[in-house]
């Protein structure tokens, strides 16, 4: 059973002495996923857990506030998905700036070394840690030697041709290029949050919508999108609409999400979208006829992919 902790104070002993991973591990994507598969390989070498150190909030947060981007993944999302990598416990530090000012040698001493009794690490190429970043995978790789530890930086994962990070998957996102997203993700985005009432405009024209609110990650570009939506009855297809209505001279952006082959009330409920394909953009059109002509063609490209997914 995975644990999640959120202290280093009381560390438990029978997490101590294993391998130890450091990151934000956004995304949870194919290069995390082999690092994390390195890690439960060291841990059985070296007889001990496979423990993942992450922070909440991400340290940028704190040291560049506007440069912050905006995360892939909530962090409960992200715990679950490095379970099931492999991780036997989640440490999620509440991070602050005394934390961010320890400096990189006593870091490693004091934390990795005394609090973890870690005894193996392996690290992502691009990992900075200690105050002003000053610890790098080179320092680490000389601290790791100096005690003695086996130390890895697996190769890093190609894929929709280049290395897979997650500020590349945030670029592709954020232009609305989903599915190439998807084979960095190795799984498609998806977003969360809790259906609101809408205008009930949907509904009218045919096509109820459930408007999506309180999301916390990153959204995709504007336009309509073949999608999967997940509520607590199962999965079901649907048309997403992200962005404003121009056709009804409305300017801000919401997500509508069109379930296919459901008209049940489901306001106030939580709900997630995973975003398969962008259709189309968002335009305007000239009457309502013409926007209902458009939408059966939408719903009708949505079911062909999802019909494809599952098959």
């Amino acid at each position: 059973r995975m644990k999640t902790i959120r202290s280093l104070d009381d560390f438990p002993a029978s997490l101590r002495g294993g391998a130890v991973a450091i990151g934000n591990f956004d995304g949870v994507h194919l290069g995390h996923a082999r690092l994390i598969e390195r890690l439960r390989a060291m841990a059985d070498r070296v007889g001990g857990p496979a423990v993942v150190f992450t922070f909440d909030p991400p340290p940028t947060r704190l040291l560049r506030p506007q440069a912050a981007p905006e995360p892939l993944l909530r962090l409960e999302r992200k715990i679950e998905l490095l379970a099931a990598l492999g991780a036997d416990a989640v440490l999620v530090y509440p991070t602050n700036r005394r934390f961010l000012d320890i400096e990189a040698r006593d870091f490693f001493d004091g934390v990795v070394r005394g609090r973890l009794a870690a005894r193996a690490m392996v690290e992502g190429p691009n990992f900075f840690f200690g105050r002003n970043r000053s610890g790098n995978v080179k320092s680490l790789r000389r601290f790791c030697a100096e005690a003695d530890m086996p130390f890895e930086v697996p190769e890093p994962v190609e894929a929709a041709g280049g290395i897979v990070s997650s500020s590349r998957i945030r670029a592709l996102i954020a232009e609305g290029s989903v599915g190439e997203a998807r084979t960095m993700l190795g799984r498609p985005h998806r977003i969360g949050g809790v259906v609101v009432r809408g205008a009930g405009r949907g509904a009218k024209l045919g096509f109820p919508t459930a408007n999506l609110d309180r999301v916390d990650t990153l959204l995709p570009a504007h336009g309509i999108y073949a999608a999967r939506a997940w509520i607590e009855n199962g999965r079901h297809p649907a048309a997403v609409c992200l962005g404003p209505n121009p056709t009804f001279d409305e300017g801000e952006t919401k997500i509508e999400a069109h379930l296919i082959g459901f008209n049940e009330t489901i306001h106030e409920k939580p709900i997630e979208v995973d975003f398969l394909a962008r259709l189309r953009e968002i335009k305007r059109f000239h009457s309502a006829e013409e926007l209902i002509e458009q939408m059966d063609r939408d719903v009708a490209r949505t079911q062909e992919i999802v019909a494809r997914e599952t098959a």
